[in-house]
């Protein structure tokens, strides 16, 4: 973890953003077309808008960030949505925040996730993508919800991007564009996904962009199949289906088809 530097003497409210954005990706293979949508609907149940928004709350929690709102929903034939607005301050009172209190809490802070559940009709190859996003400005930190987001959708690739947007202002006057040091958001992972995952960075540092792609380093075949065992499958079929799966990996790790 890196050091912090030191805290900044503020004219006013530290009005830099910081957003963290994950692109997360599970494959699994599944041989028939009652299987594949029979996935779809296991997909729609264990990450409906109900569990997704309590996966948001358990951010906020994380993050030490307060929710003035949580909008969510399921979507037909599938996937599903939360928006959840938070805070740094807790509000004034209890009671529930007005929509003119919402509309000026909107562009601070917010947690959102949206799920791209899909089957090949073909292939036998099925990808669940979940884009998350963590905004925050103020001294509120979205970084510390990264090991948690990792860990909570199991995934094989994971695509996190982390910007600092904006400029906030000391007491002296002088714009800063950063309030903490930074070299890599794998300065931010917890041993146990830095040894389970390889790891590639593609940071712009004057910018304050930082990306890292990540991938499982072990490969299971059976962790992969849908209602299925890889043990009933003949050498062919087997070979085949790895194939598939390791190939749909490799391209959305690189974000790119291979030829």
């Amino acid at each position: 973890m890196t050091k912090p530097l030191p805290r900044l003497r503020l004219q006013g409210f530290n009005n830099l953003t910081k957003a963290l954005s994950f692109n997360i990706y599970d494959v699994s293979y599944a041989r028939t077309v009652d299987e594949r949508s029979r996935y779809m609907r296991y997909i729609d149940e264990i990450y409906n808008a109900n569990r997704l928004a309590e996966i948001l709350r358990n951010v906020a929690d994380i993050i030490g960030a307060n929710v003035l709102n949580v909008a969510k929903q399921d979507y037909d034939p599938q996937g599903a949505s939360v928006t959840v607005l938070i805070s740094e301050e807790p509000m004034e009172t209890p009671q529930a925040p007005t929509s003119e209190v919402l509309l000026g809490h909107l562009d601070k802070s917010h947690i959102t996730v949206h799920t791209y559940p899909e089957a090949h009709p073909e292939s036998g190859v099925a990808t669940f993508r979940a884009d998350v996003d963590v905004a925050t400005c103020g001294l509120i930190s979205p970084l510390k919800a990264l090991n948690y987001l990792i860990e909570t959708f199991e995934s094989d690739i994971v695509v996190v991007d982390y910007r600092v947007r904006g400029f906030t202002r000391d007491v002296r006057g002088q714009k800063h564009y950063i309030d903490h040091r930074i070299h890599s958001v794998q300065d931010y992972l917890s041993g146990e996904f830095q040894r389970g995952y390889e790891c590639m960075d593609v940071n712009v540092r004057q910018e304050s962009m930082f990306t890292t792609k990540m991938r499982r380093r072990e490969f299971d075949l059976d962790s992969h199949m849908f209602e299925a065992s890889s043990t009933t499958l003949g050498f062919r079929e087997r070979r085949l289906i790895e194939d598939r799966i390791r190939r749909e990996i490799e391209e959305l790790y690189h974000g790119r088809n291979l030829g």
